[in-house]
């Protein structure tokens, strides 16, 4: 079996992955000249019908690596949700997908054959990512608000872009230095908003106060072609009401500054579910958003951009780990916070968990415990409290699916100790726990009582 090249975040050469379904061994590099969207259709379908399942894969290889686990129809169930959501009669919207959440390449053909075209992108090799796989039939935006000379002149003159988001008059200075004061380009000024009620704070990085914000916004708009104003409500937001609160600081910022704005970028934040963190519906977030989006007086072809990574990417990973040790409560796994799991050491995820026991006799118990976890490096940092909640005999030889990791699991794995070696493979199974609900669970749990 052929090892299939990955993108890494250190190296696009140093790749560690192993593409396992017959359909990954071909390039997901789109050709020029694709077929017909119904010839599209079609191989998707049958590829779809040739997927295994988690449980069958790890019964018949007994993988002694660590197996991401990608579910192509949970991207394409997302995508979808978005691209009929977020919209509003009133303004033309587009979706961007941040692409540091997960920049595999697989996953990449995955959110583009379902509808995906235009990216986020933070640094100049994303760019070269997204530009070697689907070239000029996707639109890149480098929404990162601090970016070297050299990155902005190599976006602008050999890769096209035009659209860079900024928060200070130095950054607007090297953008137009680097790109020869260019008349085409796209400036998008990142306020720093409250990020009140998200799993993860990143108000503090990024951003200009609004209080400080309306002489650069007056600046840009005599620079730029098309002025935005872009923020984020912090990762993982809890409450759809942050970006209500977003959007009237905006408000008061663009009455302040009496400009015009192209672009409101409401950013990315847009949660999945994870135990101890049950978001509202997604539906509540977009009613927020454009109900107040409609209380801005913006120009009718104002566009409404939004960002988002986890939401559409979450679910349809997993990562199946294997039991090396017990001690007490506490499972050693073959995987950890300097591989695929930084998010359950800092800041301290709890995941979804099944427990999958192939090589002993007695079945694994139905009475579950909480555990934690140690990964596999030297380092007593590689911890992870939890609590899991798994079979209470589970131990050695047995393995772990842990779900909603087709978010930054990918992005921040290491080299540490030499435990970056995994495997991945596409599945037809479902998520270990869903925002997307089908139509039919709706109405079910609608007459729940």
């Amino acid at each position: 079996m052929e090892p299939e090249q990955e993108y890494d975040r250190r190296s696009s050469s140093n790749s560690k992955i192993h593409y396992l379904h017959s359909a990954d061994k071909k390039s997901p590099k789109i050709k020029k000249n694709s077929a017909k969207k119904s010839s599209e259709s079609n191989r998707q379908e049958a590829c779809g019908s040739s997927l295994g399942t988690v449980n069958d894969f790890v019964k018949n290889s007994l993988p002694s690596t660590p197996v991401y686990c990608i579910r192509p129809s949970v991207i394409k169930k997302a995508v979808d949700f978005f691209m009929q959501k977020f919209e509003t009669a009133k303004n033309p919207t587009e979706i961007l997908y941040s692409v540091k959440s997960n920049p595999d390449r697989q996953v990449l053909a995955r959110l583009f054959e379902s509808g995906i075209k235009n990216f986020d992108v933070a640094s100049i090799v994303e760019v070269k990512l997204i530009n070697e796989l689907f070239g000029d039939k996707v639109k890149m935006y480098f929404m990162h608000p601090i970016k070297s000379r050299e990155s902005i002149k190599e976006a602008y003159f050999n890769f096209g872009i035009r659209d860079f988001s900024l928060d200070s008059f130095d950054e607007l200075h090297k953008i137009l230095d680097a790109t020869d004061n260019s008349r085409e380009l796209g400036l998008h000024v990142r306020l720093s908003i409250p990020n009140s009620h998200s799993a993860i704070d990143l108000s503090g990085k990024f951003g200009i106060l609004p209080s400080e914000s309306v002489g650069l916004l007056r600046k840009v708009r005599a620079s730029a072609k098309r002025l935005g104003i872009c923020f984020h409500v912090g990762s993982q937001c809890m409450d759809p009401v942050e970006y209500r609160n977003a959007i009237m600081i905006t408000k008061e910022v663009i009455e302040s500054a009496k400009v015009n704005l192209d672009v409101l970028d409401v950013g990315g934040g847009f949660p999945s579910i994870y135990p101890g963190m049950t978001p509202p519906n997604l539906q509540s977030y977009f009613d927020e958003i454009f109900d107040s989006v409609n209380q801005l007086n913006l120009k009718k072809d104002c566009k409404i951009w939004c960002e988002p990574g986890r939401a559409l990417v979450a679910e349809a990973g997993s990562l199946v780990v294997r039991v090396e040790g017990r001690k007490n409560n506490m499972l050693y796994i073959n995987d950890g916070t300097y591989g695929g799991l930084f998010d359950a050491g800092y800041p301290g995820f709890i995941y979804h968990t099944k427990a999958i026991r192939v090589s002993k006799k007695s079945a694994l118990s139905s009475q579950k415990d909480a555990f934690g976890f140690y990964g596999p490096t030297c380092d007593s940092l590689d911890t992870m409290k939890g609590p899991f909640y798994l079979p209470e005999n589970i131990g050695e030889g047995d393995y772990i699916e842990i779900g909603q990791l087709g978010a930054y699991s990918r992005s921040i794995r290491t080299e540490f100790n030499g435990f970056n070696k995994n495997i991945q493979i596409e599945v037809k199974d479902e998520p270990l726990e869903s925002m997307y609900l089908s139509s039919s669970q709706e109405l079910s749990n609608k007459f729940k009582f």
